[in-house]
């Protein structure tokens, strides 16, 4: 954990009592801090009480002695209204932060010159923050991994020197850290979302550009306008860019050309990179997360050799286009957490004949935007409640059953791949809906499918265990 010593001898008032908040009222409390903790939900309170946080309903502290104050990023701070405790801190005068703001200040404190790369970005975020973490491990670094990847940011061991620290960054805790300073700091696209929170696509682009606006270097992907634009701006204001792009060559850059990803620069554009026959970062999309997974790691020391083999061994993103097993020519994908249409476009488009396992609780729209790819599916097998309404979408364009059960439909998949001789193909979860309906969440269904192909006859595995730990 990283003792928030920065706030020593200080109040420091807190809201939000899950997992991230307790996590930073123990790093507060940790570094020498005074903290008064609450939250709208008295069971998060008391359960914080009986670790020994101390708890009271921030509208009866006095605000004119806190030194700051401390916000989940789960909470709204502008839209669709400022939450209550919001204006409770304007009114006194108390600036709010988030956790990332909190790392960033013992980072400067302590450790000024560790490397630190923040990624942003609406899609791909996770997959190339978990990229960059496992490069600069392979590459023999000390390597903390955190942010909105699911480890919370100040659980992570303390700044220290050759320390490196890879963080995803959601809007969320992008606009609580007004300080953020990352060594890269990597904006991959900008596409409409979480507008229930920041009111206008504008304002949106404004948060995620304070990212790499802040950055020694910025990474942006220009291949939408959102972005690029952004990318001049930083440029013409004096700042380091480096663009990358999956679609277009660029005169100054890291691009995708086929599977290469070429080194542009006025001297020369030369391949760095070769992602050819690497089931894990299969498609466009991985392109452009691999572009800028090597920008980052060229930012901040690592050689090109040194990324190369990163790359080549990168085990993919737990239920995220995960292969974890081989029988034959059928290669089994886990992308559990795809849990819309939008979501499960990448996978489907990554392979050429597929054998889908499809359905759960379904979302808005189902899956007609998804009818482009269905001439990648071999066949169909529908689970869940979305089972009927999928199949009316599919209708006579792609063969299907209902299997219902996702084991009943793994097993079913499976046999049918066995029998179909026409090359590489991909027996693949791709739910395009929620799970809630049959399982507690995208994880648990995750691991559910792993398992069920674990049982299956002739099965090689390409993870370490059932469960999909690596």
């Amino acid at each position: 954990m990283i003792p928030v010593t920065t706030l020593a001898g200080k109040k420091v008032a807190l809201f939000g009592l899950g997992g991230s908040g307790v996590a930073t009222a123990r790093a507060l409390i940790l570094g020498g801090a005074d903290v008064t903790a609450w939250d709208d939900n008295s069971d998060s309170v008391s359960k914080a009480a009986t670790e020994g946080i101390h708890t009271a309903d921030l509208r009866t502290i006095d605000w004119d002695v806190q030194s700051l104050f401390v916000l989940s990023p789960g909470v709204p701070l502008t839209h669709p209204k400022p939450h209550w405790t919001v204006d409770l801190a304007r009114t006194a005068g108390v600036d709010i932060v988030g956790d990332v703001e909190l790392f960033v200040r013992e980072r400067r404190a302590h450790a000024p010159d560790s490397p630190f790369i923040a990624i942003t970005g609406t899609n791909g975020k996770s997959t190339t923050t978990a990229l960059i973490a496992h490069i600069l491990r392979s590459s023999g670094r000390d390597t903390q991994l955190g942010g909105n990847i699911g480890t919370a940011v100040l659980t992570l061991d303390p700044p220290k020197a050759g320390r490196f620290y890879v963080v995803e960054c959601s809007s969320y805790q992008i606009d609580l850290a007004p300080t953020l300073n990352p060594t890269a700091g990597i904006l991959l696209n900008l596409t409409p979302d979480h507008l229930d929170r920041h009111g206008t696509m504008q304002h949106y682009a404004d948060i995620k550009e304070r990212l790499v606006a802040g950055s020694d270097i910025a990474i942006v992907g220009v291949d939408d306008s959102h972005c690029a634009t952004i990318a001049d701006r930083i440029e013409r204001a004096g700042g380091k860019v480096m663009r990358i792009s999956r679609r277009h060559p660029l005169a100054d850059g890291i691009y995708a050309e086929g599977t290469k990803l070429i080194q542009a620069s006025a001297a020369a554009a030369l391949p760095i990179a070769d992602l050819d026959g690497i089931q894990t970062l299969r498609g466009g999309h991985n392109a452009q997360n691999a572009a800028a997974a090597v920008a980052a790691c060229l930012a901040v020391g690592l050689s090109p050799e040194e990324i190369r083999t990163g790359l080549a061994s990168f085990p993919g993103l737990k239920h995220r286009m995960q292969p974890v097993a081989r029988r034959g020519s059928a290669v089994f994908v886990n992308d559990s957490k795809a849990t819309n249409a939008d979501a499960a476009a990448p996978a489907l488009s990554s392979y050429d004949r597929i054998y889908w396992i499809a359905g759960g609780l379904p979302k808005a729209g189902g899956i007609t935007t998804l009818a482009p790819l269905f001439p990648h599916i071999a066949r169909a097998y529908l689970i869940g409640e979305a089972a009927p309404e999928f199949a009316a979408t599919l209708g006579d364009s792609v063969p299907y059953e209902i299997s219902g059960t996702l084991e009943q439909a793994v097993a079913h998949a499976a046999a049918d791949a066995e029998k179909d001789e026409s090359g590489p193909l991909a027996v693949m979860l791709s739910p395009a809906c929620a799970s809630f309906d049959q399982y507690k969440n995208f994880e648990v269904r995750g691991d559910a499918f792993v398992s069920h192909v674990a049982a299956l006859d002739g099965i090689t595995m390409l993870i370490a265990s059932a469960t999909g730990d690596k």
